[in-house]
């Protein structure tokens, strides 16, 4: 039985988690849930999951939901911030950790779970992005396992197993182009919210839709997968595969090129890194390949989706770049989301951030934290 920590719990990766929990009850036990201040929706998990502890990180939204759970007679303990959060993703009796919060959150729990041993199934791209260095240097000192959940990556994790990873050539992660795929720039300007969340082949949360609308979602991808696999980002190729079946490629210094393919649902690379290296049997839907039809591939548009060549920019640069990058990105679709800026404003406001943000080649966990701060209030300077 192997105890799952669930970071993230109320969001689309966190309850896609917990599905395959309940699908598998007999190999998992949910021993803590966390999540930013959805008490009505952990509060509803606690009483389904009856876990030992659970976290929200609004400290105010954590009494509300210690007293409901008070009332509702459950001997839950309710911990909050981000040292709660942290303190769930070290604690006893837990085995594995899916880290699917965002922001600073997300690194601070992340680094405590792999101090403390334990399996971390990473789905949060920040932490890698804007802290890769910190993050794969205590896997190396502590021997844990860090597992991507990621559809690309996991596929890149998959095609990889059994391989010499010096005779990488190549990494191809597939983007699905977005909603906007076929529009052209005066098309862009006039976008809105509802198109930019009509994802059309992923479900998934609005900053993440919005993100693979941009096209930034796959820059971060690129940055992610440099420190996962100990790759260059010259070695790391994006192509758009409209149809979401082919899930990344590796080529090999032969030119063999492996593949790992299935219908778009994020619950099979959330299986696999729960269970790695074990394959179950599931309900999920089998891949017809001849009612997928024809696949396709293209080149990206840098042009129209200037966002993946800023991640491109930062992954070469290095330093703290890609957490500045990372940080005004999350400002700025916050901004889209709320209808405060227009959609190519993501990107103009992303680009400048970057040119005014003074490299830092090595930093710490607080310097991390303080490049976030600066670039987060750089865009709300910048779009008054």
């Amino acid at each position: 039985m192997t105890g799952l920590a669930v970071l993230g719990a109320t969001g689309s990766i966190g309850t896609q988690t917990l599905a395959v929990a309940s699908e598998f009850p007999e190999r998992l036990k949910v021993v803590s849930l966390a999540a930013r201040r959805d008490v009505a929706g952990l509060r509803e998990q606690v009483r389904r999951f009856r876990p030992a502890a659970c976290c929200l990180t609004d400290p105010e939204a954590a009494e509300q939901l210690r007293r409901q759970l008070a009332a509702d007679g459950l001997a839950t303990e309710v911990l909050s911030g981000r040292d709660g959060l942290a303190a769930l993703a070290a604690a006893r009796g837990t085995d594995t950790v899916v880290v699917a919060v965002a922001g600073a959150a997300a690194l601070k729990a992340t680094l405590a779970a792999i101090g403390a041993g334990k399996r971390v199934a990473l789905a949060s791209k920040e932490v890698l992005v804007a802290a890769g260095h910190l993050v794969m240097r205590e896997v190396a000192r502590t021997g844990a396992e860090l597992l991507p959940v990621d559809s690309e990556h996991s596929a890149i994790f998959q095609c990889l197993q059994g391989e010499d990873r010096k005779a990488v050539r190549r990494i191809l992660l597939t983007a699905s182009g977005g909603p906007f795929w076929e529009c052209t720039p005066p098309q862009l300007r006039s976008v809105t919210l509802a198109d930019a969340l009509a994802h059309p082949t992923w479900r998934m949360g609005n900053k993440i839709t919005v993100d693979s609308a941009t096209l930034m979602n796959k820059g971060l991808e690129v940055i992610e997968a440099c420190w996962l696999f100990g790759v260059s980002v010259a070695q790391v190729e994006v192509v758009v595969h409209r149809q979401s079946v082919v899930h990344s490629l590796v080529e090999f210094a032969d030119r063999s090129v492996l593949a790992q393919m299935g219908w778009p649902d994020m619950r099979l690379p959330i299986q696999h890194a729960l269970f790695y290296p074990q394959r179950l049997a599931n309900n999920l839907r089998p891949l017809d390949l001849v009612e997928a039809g024809t696949l396709t591939f293209e080149a990206p548009d840098d042009e129209r989706f200037p966002c993946l060549g800023l991640a491109y920019e930062a992954a070469r640069v290095g330093g703290s770049l890609p957490c500045a990058l990372n940080a005004a990105n999350e400002a700025t679709v916050a901004l889209f989301l709320a209808g405060r800026v227009r959609f190519p404003v993501i990107a103009s406001l992303n680009a400048e951030v970057m040119r005014r943000h003074e490299v830092l080649t090595a930093p710490d966990i607080d310097q991390i934290l303080e490049v976030d701060a600066w670039a987060r209030a750089e865009v709300a300077r910048l779009a008054v």
